[in-house]
């Protein structure tokens, strides 16, 4: 499906201003070449004769009540970014069609709403009721969907029309509707070619030799010929569960009961499939057209109703008080599992059969006692922090597969999954420091010893002598890494008189080597 938003510039800037405002001419101005233009106006401008590319002046001379403002490019950007996600109510795959056009990936989606027809009339509808001028067609493929809502009365394919009907269809259509760079376009222009339907009888090889292979690939998606993707702003979750309500939701209490509903019933597709979630995200789609999203990670798949609810309640929380503005209501809201992952059954216990068929319960021998529950409790307490605070302030230490010291490990969000074991393979316990600087410290040597570390050296303006020592070690710096360049490191282990174990490294740099202290053991 595609909806075309033909007057989207000045329907933004309209839709809050009385009537009387909206029924007078306005138009937008962007400057070009150094001269104001026209860059859109609304439909009572374009009843006085006024378009997109005029003079300013010009414009203003021919109407004089004409009410002008400057355009802003990023602000009607985003405005249709505000009406795809709009769009996701009735699916989830939407995708913006720049500079006026949301496209909509409807398959399996009309029968909810009664079939194509009354889709079409409802969003249509809705559209009408926020302010925007908005025209839908649907057909089996998108660049025809898009064509006949621009350029034809047609505003529906049925879905069992043959590929003969289909191009009969497309025939129709003005050659505008290819949108064909300039030179193309003049080309066919010249040549007195009119309509799609005088290309779709001309022979194939003369075309693509007068207007190239792009060219013959639109002509073929306008008469759906192939089919070409869309790029939707959100992926469909893995699986999804929504409410729908005729009058909206405004209380907190309400919102909050609905989610528990909707986290109880997302489980049971989950559990079908043997997976947890990973990452939820909740929409709540508001009659006025906002569209407000929250997302929740989780350091385990999870497919707990109550635990669910839980975290998603900690995040709806933190909006509240941030002001979570229900206006006149959500009436629909959606709980999807965006990510998931395998979750099998968890055993803590076996069971022992005792003399006289008397059974008792007791620990595996995997885990010690109580650990499973212990880590659960830590997993849960990890999930309500990340969903209160956010996961950027709730983090952990992951290995990296890296061998530079500075890059052998990450901070990542705590929700984030461990590393599968053998996936990063990690050096022996005892080569490594347990305690490793955020920056090396400098160290004054006192006599090196030959192809070994100093005798003695000063740090934290204590001087130590060195007992015994191990080494070296040559860590190369990363050679993918744009200049400056890192020098060279040989890296020893160093035990000192009092016993303290530290990682000391040769910075090999031209001139005097320079010494430091990377970590502690």
């Amino acid at each position: 499906m595609s909806v075309f938003l033909p007057y989207l510039p000045t329907d933004r800037l309209l839709r809050a201003a009385p009537s009387r405002d909206r029924d007078a001419p306005f138009a937008l101005w962007r400057k070009v070449k150094g001269g104001e233009r026209l860059a859109a106006v609304n439909p009572a401008a374009r009843k006085r004769g006024l378009k997109a590319g005029m003079a300013a002046a010009d414009a203003r001379a021919l109407c004089p009540s004409l009410r002008l403002k400057e355009q802003d490019p990023k602000a009607e950007a985003a405005a249709l970014e505000t009406i795809a996600d709009w769009h996701r109510r009735f699916t989830p795959l939407s995708a913006c069609d720049p500079p006026d056009g949301v496209l909509l990936d409807t398959t399996g989606a009309a029968e909810l709403f009664g079939g194509e027809a009354k889709l079409l009339d409802e969003i249509e509808r809705r559209l009408a009721a926020q302010g925007f001028s908005a025209r839908a067609a649907l057909a089996p493929g998108p660049a025809l969907a898009r064509a006949l809502a621009r350029f034809s009365p047609v505003r529906l394919v049925p879905p069992q029309a043959s590929p003969a009907e289909i191009e009969e269809i497309a025939a129709r259509l003005p050659v505008v509707a290819l949108d064909l760079p300039q030179p193309q376009a003049g080309r066919l222009a010249r040549a007195g070619l009119r309509s799609v339907g005088d290309l779709l009888a001309r022979p194939r090889a003369p075309l693509a030799a007068r207007l190239g292979l792009e060219a013959m690939a639109r002509l073929d998606a306008l008469a759906c010929r192939r089919r070409e993707p869309i790029a939707p702003r959100f992926e469909a979750p893995d699986f999804m569960v929504e409410r729908r309500f005729p009058d909206g939701l405004t209380q907190t209490a309400d919102i909050e009961r609905v989610l528990k509903q909707l986290a109880l019933e997302l489980c049971g597709p989950l559990e079908r499939h043997g997976v947890g979630a990973r990452k939820l995200e909740a929409e709540f789609f508001r009659v006025d057209g906002a569209v407000r999203r929250l997302a929740v990670g989780t350091s385990r798949p999870l497919r707990d109703g109550d635990r669910i609810f839980g975290l998603l309640r900690e995040r709806l929380s933190r909006l509240a008080e941030e002001g979570l503005d229900a206006g006149y209501g959500f009436d629909v809201l959606r709980l999807g599992a965006a990510e998931v992952e395998r979750l099998d059954p968890a055993q803590t216990a076996l069971a022992k059969c005792e003399p006289g068929g008397s059974r008792s319960w007791t620990q595996t021998d995997r885990e010690p006692p109580g650990s499973h529950e212990s880590r659960q409790c830590l997993d849960d307490l990890v999930d309500r922090l990340s969903a209160r605070l956010g996961d950027s302030r709730v983090q952990r230490l992951h290995l990296q597969a890296r061998h530079w010291p500075e890059a052998a490990v990450a901070l990542l969000p705590a929700s984030y999954p461990e590393p599968q074991a053998g996936s990063v393979e990690a050096y022996p316990p005892y080569a490594r420091p347990l305690r490793l600087f955020e920056r090396p410290e400098p160290i004054e040597p006192v006599g090196v010893l030959p192809q070994g570390p100093p005798r003695r050296f000063r740090w934290r303006r204590l001087m130590r002598e060195t007992a015994a020592y191990e080494g070296p070690e040559r860590i190369e710096p990363p050679w993918w890494r744009a200049p400056p360049r890192a020098a060279a490191r040989d890296y020893f282990v160093v035990v000192d008189t009092d016993g303290a174990r530290l990682w000391l490294y040769r910075e090999n740099q031209e001139g005097e080597p320079r010494w430091f202290v990377h970590g502690l053991f």
